[in-house]
């Protein structure tokens, strides 16, 4: 199973194991220890419940011995007394065991969600600490349809299973004693029927099973086909391309397959369950039958005859509960692997197991790369070789290059999304693989090209970094940003709902919103990864001024395609194929007539870009639906 939802292939055949689904428990296997683990932090409520469970089954037990002393003694000999009593005593019977049941639903509800709610979590949060690469080649509505709708198909065998396991194994093989107590002859002739049942109910079980799993492979399709299309980014992109049809086409043909999908899970194994309960109404006639001829009857008594079939009627319903919880069970084998399959991914960039106690607002900012060099995980080169950089508490270095050489790495390696594969990177002289994350998070600030704003309020995005900031910093952190006038003639101020993505407003005003993001956060080092580069002129301008404001007093590290921008840097590298190839101030490299100077001359003859759309910001409109924006138009899709 891929990471690509449903793939091609020739018509599925129901009564086989998918291969895909062997590869996928071959891959991630599911031992029964490892889903026991998950209810061991609720070990005292699965031992309540199964104490419960078991004192139901054995007090309704006695229900066909008071049933067979009113038939053959009470009745008969008119015994009121006795018949009070085990009238009384059928009556008491039935209360406890109404409201043990519904202390054992409760009970097992509770439980199961409480374990559903636990695997969730945990599988959010392994996910969360995934490098970039792992989003990279997973489709979103992959992650969403694992992450819910798989552990969501659990849900009812994890509320369900210790409750059904325990209570049916009790009520059978108590059952089955007190059968053999009554008529031990006719007790063979009911069991005879248990063979057959395992046999069909097996195969239900794995038909169901390949259902349930194609299901949840077009469930992941259509999440992903639903994120795709219905996004902002793609919304504006099926406009642009007038794919909407196609689009249109696409859904449809996955919502059938899955309509016709549910449609085969609720008819799966219909006719032999049907065949099983015809056999099951036919065996209390063949009691009654062998009841009537002295060799099988054993001169049983019409009491004990007729609590011997309403306990036949009972044993089955134990040992076909027990058959359909490992029915549910196989079919929820290849969900759980699935689950568990991303719960073992290995985490690429391991927090550390004891981080270094720093206090963040005390770091002075000296950044220093000692020989680095990184290497994807699947690469065959170094893409970074053997750089060596050296950044003082407060000064300034940028980064140039090609498409391709490596300054995006570089910024990725610094806030820490990989690890060098070679040399180290610290700060003040910390490794940053000695820092724990969100230390290094408060450290280390990004302003990338590509902007994301929820869609939420104003405050609820500048407040993601510091959930305690107050109005006050908040409008500090706008002003020092430039953008505070534009949010003040917003008709709500701070609690402006931003938009899909932040598509509320221009491209300039989304970073300057997210500068002052990241001022909240007050980090030490700023790195500038393209910032201003989808710009026009006159709003790199305006914004390169809040840049300069932002990084007063701080250590900063900027890649930049306009020269012009890194002008006044400390220093510039320049990288070509990850190597280190010029270093030096602007003029210095001008004069230096190498690689630099080809860049400065060439980049200064490119267009410049088209100026940013109205702001709907300012005058508390919306841009137009479809209208391109600086950050990210129809052009730019």
């Amino acid at each position: 199973m891929t990471d690509l939802g449903m793939g091609g292939g020739g018509p599925h055949r129901p009564d086989r194991v998918d291969p895909k689904d062997a590869a996928q428990l071959a891959e991630s296997p599911v031992p029964a220890s490892r889903v026991f683990g998950l209810f061991r932090p609720h070990a005292w409520q699965l031992g309540v419940l199964t104490a419960a469970v078991v004192a139901t089954s054995l007090v309704s037990l006695a229900q066909p011995f008071l049933l067979r002393a009113i038939l053959d003694d009470a009745l008969p000999n008119a015994d009121t007394r006795l018949l009070i009593w085990c009238v009384v005593g059928m009556i008491t019977i039935a209360v406890v065991v109404a409201v043990l049941g519904v202390g054992q639903t409760w009970l097992s509800t509770r439980m199961g969600n409480r374990v559903m709610h636990d695997l969730r979590v945990r599988v959010f949060d392994h996910l969360q600490q995934q490098s970039m690469s792992f989003f990279k080649r997973t489709r979103g509505g992959e992650v969403q349809s694992r992450l819910l709708q798989d552990i969501a198909g659990m849900q009812g065998v994890m509320t369900t299973v210790a409750t059904s396991v325990a209570s049916n194994f009790t009520t059978a093989v108590a059952t089955a004693a007190a059968m053999v107590v009554l008529n031990w002859r006719l007790s063979l002739i009911s069991l005879v029927v248990l063979p057959p049942a395992v046999w069909l109910t097996r195969r239900v079980a794995l038909i169901r099973r390949d259902i349930t799993v194609l299901r949840q492979r077009t469930m992941a399709d259509l999440h992903a086909q639903v994120d795709e299309a219905l996004s902002i980014n793609g919304a504006l992109l099926t406009k642009t391309l007038g794919a909407g049809r196609a689009r249109s086409r696409a859904f449809a043909q996955a919502s059938g397959e899955l309509a016709d999908l549910e449609l085969r899970s609720q008819l799966a194994g219909k006719w032999r369950m049907a065949t099983m309960q015809v056999v099951f109404a036919a065996i209390p006639a063949v009691i009654y039958l062998a009841a009537g001829f002295p060799e099988t009857s054993g001169g049983i008594s019409i009491g004990t005859l007729v609590a011997f079939t309403a306990l036949q009627a009972a044993i089955f319903r134990p040992i076909l509960g027990l058959l359909n919880v490992g029915a549910q069970w196989i079919a929820s084998l290849a969900l759980l692997s699935r689950i568990f399959g991303y719960l073992d991914l290995p985490v690429e960039v391991p927090p550390p197991a004891h981080p270094v106690a720093i206090d963040p607002d005390a770091v002075r900012g000296h950044v220093r790369f000692e020989g680095v060099s990184y290497r994807y995980p699947d690469g065959d080169r170094d893409v970074v070789r053997g750089l060596d950089l050296d950044l003082p508490a407060g000064g300034s270095l940028a980064l140039v290059g090609e498409t391709g050489s490596g300054k995006s790495t570089v910024v990725a390696l610094l806030v820490r999304l990989a690890d060098p594969t070679a040399g180290r990177i610290t700060v003040d002289g910390i490794d940053l693989r000695d820092l724990a994350p969100d230390d290094l998070a408060r450290i280390v600030g990004v302003v990338t090209q590509e902007t994301y704003l929820a869609h939420t309020s104003i405050r609820e995005n500048l407040t993601q970094g510091a959930p305690n900031a107050t109005d006050a910093d908040l409008w500090a952190a706008l002003g020092a940003a430039q953008i505070a006038d534009v949010v003040r003639s917003l008709p709500v101020g701070l609690d402006t709902i931003v938009g899909a993505r932040g598509h509320r407003f221009s491209g300039g005003e989304r970073q300057r919103l997210a500068i002052a993001r990241t001022l909240l956060g007050n980090p030490r080092v700023l790195v500038f990864d393209e910032a201003t580069s989808a710009l026009d002129n006159e709003t790199e301008r305006e914004l390169q001024d809040a840049l300069d404001h932002l990084a007063e007093g701080r250590t900063t590290l900027t890649i930049a395609h306009r020269l012009s921008t890194i002008a006044g840097a400390d220093e510039i590298v320049v990288l070509d194929a990850g190597v280190a190839v010029e270093r030096g101030t602007h003029a210095e490299l001008l004069a230096a007539g190498g690689v630099y100077a080809q860049l400065a001359g060439r980049r200064q003859t490119a267009p410049v870009a088209p100026p940013d759309p109205p702001r709907g910001a300012a005058s508390g409109e919306e841009p137009p639906d479809g209208a391109p924006t600086a950050s990210g138009g129809a052009a730019r899709s």
